[in-house]
């Protein structure tokens, strides 16, 4: 077989930046993956003109103009703005908590008057040490804001009570005495104009790329072929789990097609009741700002619409693995891997899988240019940085309840070839030149 300056384990965000700054540098790559398709979880399948977020909704957004830059070089992206809405017995809310929901809640109508009522619930609880989640919540924005938008939720997505789980999973919850329902701070937001899929495609663009590929089914093989290898899989189940089995949270989909024209009215509407088994409902076709409705829809079917329905879901090894879980028991049991890792001459351990922690777009974006960047072989990104790292996703993907940021992040400067064309994908049996 041909030898390669790298093999890059798995085809999503961080393999094809990686694979093309290495392309830059006149490395020789060979991408695989084990799926059927490019883009890892935001694999987007246009079915009828509408993108479809097969792997759950998916916005990015940042605040890093040199990240901006370097993904607007490989797509265009359209001025969608992340405006979720949280549904309650029947009464709709604006997410995150502002001026909006305080209306909407307690008739408030002015900042003052907000602050006053959640002061108001907060001391009337009385908490001054939380000893579970639930009562950290309370005190930090009162019984009414918890009960209908906080608790049902967050019990679904951990599959665990509010009061099992511990206190120190909230920091703090963002409270915006303001009417603007944009749900990020950050300075750019959008989403690619013919999907993610077709963004990935433009940055493996000479590059060589092999589908239904499981690095695990012929590893001596791959490893003999490169020089390095940049590993986006599981840390744990590169050491075949010797230490134990790291943890997740999954996600199930149920997709339906309805021929209406507009289903919910938004593009993400969350369910806060914990008796509704899902946590939220997706209807793609917003996701594509300006062409959403109608004889308007300028190729986006008007008379049918696509919606998913999202389950939090436990995992195993069966499953696909979503979401670190980053307690005690995890942390622990990632250093040990993370000392085998960093012991390795060949292997770099890269990505959310590898690194055991919580990317959203932009930060695995910056981490794979790190990579290229530098010489240093692994950025640790264990629990000091996320703690409990799902939280991130408690009402929306990428959606930060708890605004916890990357730490530490090197900065790179970085050019992009401006070209891109289209490509075909094969099977594991066929390469693919890109």
């Amino acid at each position: 077989m041909q030898k390669y300056d790298y093999l890059i384990v798995g085809a999503g965000l961080f393999g094809a930046v990686f694979a093309n700054e290495a392309k830059k540098k006149g490395k020789k790559c060979l991408v695989i993956d084990k799926r059927p398709h490019i883009a890892g979880n935001i694999y987007t399948e246009n079915v009828d003109g509408i993108n479809v977020h097969i792997y759950g909704a998916h916005i990015f957004h940042t605040s890093e103009k040199r990240v901006w830059d370097y993904v607007n070089q490989f797509a265009e992206f359209n001025r969608y703005t992340n405006s979720p809405v949280a549904l309650y017995k029947g009464e709709l809310y604006n997410m995150p908590f502002n001026m909006n929901t305080f209306n909407k809640l307690w008739g408030v109508t002015t900042p003052a008057e907000a602050l006053a009522k959640i002061e108001e619930e907060k001391k009337e609880a009385g908490i001054t040490e939380p000893k579970n989640l639930e009562e950290q919540a309370i005190s930090l924005v009162g019984k009414t804001i918890y009960e209908k938008l906080v608790k049902g939720y967050t019990e679904k997505q951990w599959g665990k009570k509010a009061t099992e789980l511990p206190s120190f999973i909230i920091k703090r919850l963002p409270v915006r005495f303001i009417y603007d329902n944009n749900y990020f701070n950050d300075l750019y937001q959008g989403i690619p104009m013919g999907g993610y899929t077709k963004m990935v495609e433009n940055m493996l663009e000479g590059t060589e790329v092999k589908l239904n590929c499981d690095y695990f089914d012929n590893k001596e093989e791959f490893d003999s072929i490169a020089d390095k290898i940049i590993f986006t899989g599981p840390i744990d189940k590169y050491y075949d789990y010797c230490y134990g089995e790291l943890e997740y949270r999954s996600l199930r989909f149920e997709t339906e097609t309805y021929p209406v024209d507009n289903y919910q009215g938004n593009a993400v509407v969350n369910y806060t009741e914990y008796e509704i088994p899902y946590t939220r409902i997706i209807e793609h076709k917003h996701f594509e700002f300006g062409k959403t409705l109608g004889k308007e829809a300028e190729g986006i079917a008007a008379t049918k619409t696509i919606v998913t329905r999202e389950y939090p879901d436990s995992w195993n090894k069966e499953k696909e693995p979503y979401y670190t879980v980053n307690n005690e028991r995890n942390s622990e049991l990632y250093k040990k891997y993370k000392e085998l890792a960093d012991k390795e001459g060949k292997v770099l351990f890269c990505g959310r899988l590898g690194q055991y922690c919580y990317y959203d777009m932009d930060k695995v974006i910056l981490s794979a240019l790190n990579k290229q960047n530098r010489s240093k072989r692994f950025v640790y990104c264990g629990s000091y940085f996320f703690v409990l790292p799902f939280i991130f996703y408690v009402f929306a993907e990428g959606i930060h309840i708890f605004d916890f940021k990357l730490l530490a992040i090197v900065k790179s400067n970085v050019t992009v070839p401006k070209t891109v064309h289209l490509m075909s994908m094969h099977s594991c049996n066929t390469h693919v030149h890109i």
